[in-house]
């Protein structure tokens, strides 16, 4: 009996050690469960084989340029203007065409019935050159001129405007990856102190509720994590979309957010925005346009000259000699004044029209002088007060910092409370984002002042 135990244990050995290799060999057969990276992890779907891209602001800049539809569109209306100033400017010159035509008129009594036409069978190939003089057209030229200016100053407007948005989404992204670096010290410390908190329990140094508030405090935490890890994913995603033309969020920053940054002096601020702002260069050729508008309806009340030159043929036979052997190339001339009388007030009512314009434009440009002004004091308070604020920030982070690991210390000790553990948590984690905040905050006030000035201060 005994003997047959021991054979059916040594058969089902056999059997559970034959399943177990198996089982074995399955396990290696098969493809490994493919992983999805981390919820948290910024840069999830970049592809792992292109390489890393690491930009800088300039970098960032420049691909932006090329990527931005507004910007883009404000290029294309600027070309498209230049092309109207090339274009007015083209017709105050003489053009040059050449004509060809063939006219059958019917005969009576071999005369021609028309007599605007010189022959049964007449033959026209011919070189005009023409060249029409009025104000309308030297005003129209300048009005393109004024266009253009404007057009240009427009798109100096919206490319500014996309450096204030390339380096907010820029630093966003280095500030969100700081905080997401806080958030990671924060949650560690967090578990540190529930740690902390359940073997001062089991020693019977602090009561129950002290473990309750910590592990209270360490879920606070871990919260915070998945917000930053979620912060910092959003802003990469935003930032690949507004400087990549095909998504690629596979990238990483060469600036450091927290690098020194100098402050142009006020009367350098206010001697390059008033050289140099584009706002008002655009009020100011929105007047220059006006008033050549006014210019050309008041052509409307003045003569206009025309002048042709032909030269070729206009005979019955298209050749370059008649039947008698005499030339029919020739030329002619014609010189037209028109003078306008009468068109039922019509050129008055245009003139009115564009002096209404140009006193609107006037009052734009008051507008524009009186908000580049205001606009100088407050952008250069809002900077020198976010730089002013930046070293009280970083030295508050370096401060809570070292008042949680005294804090910690002394609640080892038994000289501080639960409570003043997590106040000093709390406070460390308010301080480090505060910090990234106003940093972020300094970067963009440069950049508003950049809208002025044209100049973007970097490192």
């Amino acid at each position: 009996m005994k003997s047959r135990c021991i054979l059916v244990l040594s058969r089902a050995s056999v059997a559970a050690l034959f399943l177990s290799c198996a089982g074995i060999a399955v396990a290696q057969e098969s493809p490994a469960p493919v992983t999805a990276p981390p919820p948290g992890d910024p840069r999830q779907g970049a592809p792992a084989t292109l390489p890393t891209i690491r930009l800088t602001l300039e970098d960032a800049l420049a691909r932006a340029r090329k990527n931005s539809t507004p910007f883009q569109a404000a290029q294309t209306d600027a070309a498209i203007a230049r092309q109207d100033r090339f274009q007015a400017g083209a017709a105050l010159l003489p053009s040059v065409t050449y004509n060809n035509e063939a006219l059958y008129t019917q005969l009576a009594g071999g005369n021609v019935k028309f007599i605007a036409n010189n022959a049964a069978h007449e033959y026209v190939s011919q070189a005009n050159v023409h060249e029409s003089i009025d104000l309308v057209s030297v005003s129209n030229f300048r009005r393109a001129s004024a266009a253009s200016a404007l057009a240009k100053a427009r798109a100096e407007i919206a490319s500014r405007g996309l450096v204030v948005t390339v380096v907010q989404s820029y630093y966003a992204v280095a500030a969100a990856q700081l905080k997401l670096e806080a958030a990671m010290k924060t949650t560690d410390e967090g578990d540190r102190f529930l740690k902390l908190t359940q073997d001062l329990e089991k020693g019977g140094e602090v009561a129950h509720s002290d473990v309750i508030k910590a592990e209270l405090q360490m879920q606070e935490r871990r919260r915070q994590l998945l917000e930053a890890q979620l912060g910092l994913l959003n802003a990469r995603l935003d930032f690949a979309v507004l400087i990549f033309p095909d998504f690629n969020d596979n990238f990483e920053l060469a600036e450091d957010l927290h690098a020194s940054v100098p402050l142009p002096t006020l009367p350098e601020v206010q001697q390059r925005a008033a050289r140099d702002n584009p706002d008002l260069r655009a009020a100011l050729a929105a007047l220059q346009q006006a008033g050549h508008d006014v210019t050309s309806a008041r052509g409307g009340y003045l003569p206009s000259l025309s002048f042709d030159y032909w030269y070729g043929i206009d005979a019955p036979q298209f050749a370059v000699n008649g039947p008698s052997g005499i030339s029919n190339l020739g030329s002619s001339a014609a010189a037209t004044v028109n003078i306008p009388i009468w068109n039922w007030g019509a050129t008055q009512s245009r003139i009115k029209q564009a002096e209404l314009r140009r006193t609107q434009a006037q009052r734009e440009l008051s507008l524009a002088h009186r908000k580049l002004l205001a606009e100088i004091k407050s952008l250069y308070a809002e900077a020198e007060t976010a730089l002013n604020e930046l070293s009280g920030l970083s030295r508050s982070a370096d401060l809570s910092a070292e008042s949680l690991r005294l804090t910690t210390l002394r609640y080892k000790g038994g000289e501080a409370t639960v409570l003043e553990v997590v106040d000093a948590q709390t406070t460390f984690a308010q301080a480090n984002t505060a910090y990234q905040d106003g940093a972020v905050r300094y970067r963009v006030a440069l950049a508003n002042l950049q809208t002025l000035t044209g100049v973007l201060t970097t490192p």
